[in-house]
């Protein structure tokens, strides 16, 4: 189902441009994928999606992006029959040709994703749990902005007015993170709109603060975490 109004998406990518770390997250996971590239830029890890009238709109101002296909007909029918409705999936030119003025969205928000409560409140920015082992942001969400999170915030409390299904997929998304999470026994991380940071019970749902930095590190940062010079798995 398309927009029931078309956002500006010159405001929206204005209101959601500071950067998610004060430094390059990029140039921290590059050096753990075997193709050198970070793994949010790389289709070959993570594919994004853009809204129709967002597709329309870069199309119009850049030549950043193409629509994404796999090598396989059929690989490509299949993740586009499970890309949400009123959205395509795209492909940029490459991180080294990056017009960061002109990143979609799900550019932007990667590696986070709205939490929602059962009743459908929007609580803050929990992210996607599969790219534990990848991205160097989950590992250490003590750098991630404030100003990032408000303008997180701020661009979905934009477009779920306007777009329900989005609101309620990201609903049962957050559903299928408290299940997941439960079976796992484990808490989930939330970066919370009013500035705190939380552990959520996927049970309950009851909210326990916490410090940000005592977040568990995952895969390679975590054994970089351990070592006596943690920049050293770096260089």
């Amino acid at each position: 189902m398309p927009l029931k109004s078309i956002p500006d998406f010159s405001l929206l990518y204005a209101g959601f441009h500071h950067p998610i770390t004060a430094l390059d997250c990029g140039q921290k996971c590059a050096p753990y994928n075997q193709h050198a590239v970070p793994f949010c830029c790389d289709t070959r890890h993570a594919i994004p999606t853009a809204y129709l009238v967002e597709w329309e709109y870069l199309q119009t101002n850049t030549d950043l992006w193409h629509r994404w296909q796999a090598a396989q007909v059929s690989e490509t029918a299949r993740l586009q029959a499970k890309t949400p409705t009123g959205q395509v999936l795209i492909e940029c030119n490459g991180h080294l040709l990056c017009q960061r003025q002109f990143r979609a969205i799900t550019c932007r928000a990667f590696p986070f994703v709205p939490y929602l409560t059962h009743v459908g409140e929007f609580l803050g920015l929990s992210y996607y749990w599969d790219y534990e082992d990848r991205c160097w942001v989950i590992s250490n969400l003590d750098q991630v902005t404030d100003a990032y999170i408000e303008g997180f915030i701020a661009t979905y409390e934009t477009i779920f007015p306007d777009y329900p299904e989005e609101k309620e997929a990201f609903r049962y998304h957050s559903s299928v993170m408290r299940r997941i999470y439960s079976r796992r026994k484990r808490a989930i991380p939330l970066l919370h709109r009013n500035g705190n940071t939380y552990k959520v019970s996927p049970g309950s749902g009851r909210l326990t603060k916490i410090h940000r930095d005592s977040l568990p590190r995952f895969g390679p940062y975590k054994i970089a975490a351990e070592l006596p010079f943690p920049d050293e798995m770096q260089e």
